[in-house]
């Protein structure tokens, strides 16, 4: 039976920017099923549409991104900027895991530019610990406990800093070079964002973006593009780095 990975993070487009290419390389290399998940659908991403219809068109998009690679998209339906670490966020996590039966879970950097992203790292561990416990949803589940604690990764922080500008190192970097098309394709699945991104953030090109930081991330190493990642290590969580012994670290 393949292995699951879920990618949870914040808003479309943060998994295709940040982890994109090692989904891909699971999926293809060890026939791994990817599921892609938002803590929102995008609502306030737009200067052109209301919040409902920009969320609309940025979970078609999401979707899509996802199709790219053979990936499920969901959305646990919290709202831009209102992404807090609370009961309801971390049961809509906890279902998620237990739904999707995630052996491997990424999310964002603890620590990173937006609060969305802390916020989402926070829920997403706390639903990973929750998740095999039968006594957390108090017999409200739809779908049975996982049988453990999942592996947890944090990828990249936007930019690699933290707010107040200092370097956040990866503990590791995996090769992304043979899946940095595909990547591309994926990001170039939402268009409404990177719309909203230049007139937001000033920012014209997301995908050069994307190629740019990947680049950077293998700078020194024999690879052309990287990602980094960090392992949550605490008491109960696997110990073994299952990503760099299925794809190498550089």
């Amino acid at each position: 039976m393949s292995k699951v990975i879920l990618a949870a993070l914040a808003h479309p487009d943060d998994v295709e920017f940040l982890c994109g290419g090692v989904l891909i390389r699971l999926a293809k290399e060890h026939g791994w099923s990817i599921h892609v998940a938002t803590s929102t659908a995008g609502d306030c991403g737009s200067t052109e549409y209301p919040p409902q219809e920009i969320a609309r068109i940025r979970r078609a998009e999401g979707a899509a991104a996802a199709k790219a690679i053979g990936a499920t998209y969901h959305c646990l339906e919290l709202l831009d900027l209102r992404v807090i670490y609370n009961e309801e966020s971390v049961e809509k996590a906890a279902r998620l895991i237990n739904e999707v039966r995630a052996d491997v879970v990424i999310t964002h950097s603890p620590e990173d530019y937006h609060l969305d992203h802390e916020q989402t790292s926070k829920i997403v561990r706390a639903a990973t610990f929750a998740a095999p416990i039968p006594n957390f949803l108090h017999g409200r589940h739809v779908h049975p406990p996982v049988d453990r604690i999942p592996h947890l990764f944090y990828c990249d922080p936007l930019e690699g800093k933290d707010i107040y500008g200092r370097r956040v190192e990866p503990a590791f970097r995996i090769d992304i070079t043979s899946a940095i098309e595909l990547k591309a394709k994926m990001l170039e699945c939402h268009e409404s964002q990177r719309a909203w991104l230049r007139k937001h953030h000033g920012v014209d090109n997301l995908v050069q973006s994307m190629r740019d930081w990947s680049a950077s991330q293998a700078k020194g190493t024999a690879a052309q593009y990287a990602e980094g990642y960090r392992q949550h290590l605490g008491h109960s969580y696997p110990q073994d780095n299952i990503l760099g012994a299925l794809l190498g670290t550089i």
